[in-house]
């Protein structure tokens, strides 16, 4: 288990985030979706949109003083997005932290549930935090890539 510390992303962060994304895919997902289509979805520069959600939604798990990943959370949805960790701290705990982190955030707001899309890679990190399947989906990137993906949700508990 690894001792990440979880933070409110800036801004600032959104260059490291949008690098360990990329990371990420590129290193989970292969195997899972025709390499084409991950390089079509990684491809591109950072958007000012993207930058400016990673500063309004985002929050980063620091490692000995190093982003080791992201996650987001829309607590107006209960929607939980763009977990990514980087490489070299997968397996960890890193993702776990992450998610955890959201989940409380949730709670706090008084939510009962959260729900994402998984990649299927990362379908059965997912189940293992409890969540549930609730269907395949299709998502649609913004770079015209279409990826298969899981719904997934999970009641919180707690108060």
């Amino acid at each position: 288990m690894t001792n990440a510390q979880m933070r409110k992303a800036t801004i600032k962060d959104a260059p490291t985030v949008f690098a360990l994304r990329r990371e990420a895919i590129l290193a989970q997902c292969a195997g899972h979706y025709p390499v084409r289509d991950l390089e079509i979805w990684t491809s591109g520069a950072m958007s000012d949109t993207f930058a400016r959600r990673v500063g309004e939604l985002f929050y980063v798990a620091d490692v000995e003083g190093c982003t080791a990943g992201s996650g987001m959370i829309d607590l107006s949805t209960g929607k939980i997005d763009a977990v990514f960790v980087r490489p070299d701290c997968m397996r960890r705990g890193v993702g776990r932290t992450i998610v955890d982190h959201l989940e409380r955030l949730a709670l706090r707001a008084g939510l009962s549930h959260v729900h994402l899309e998984a990649t299927l890679n990362a379908a059965p990190f997912y189940r293992a935090l409890g969540f549930q399947d609730e269907g395949e989906r299709l998502y649609e990137s913004s770079l015209g890539v279409s990826l298969a993906c899981l719904a997934m949700s999970k009641p919180l508990q707690g108060g």
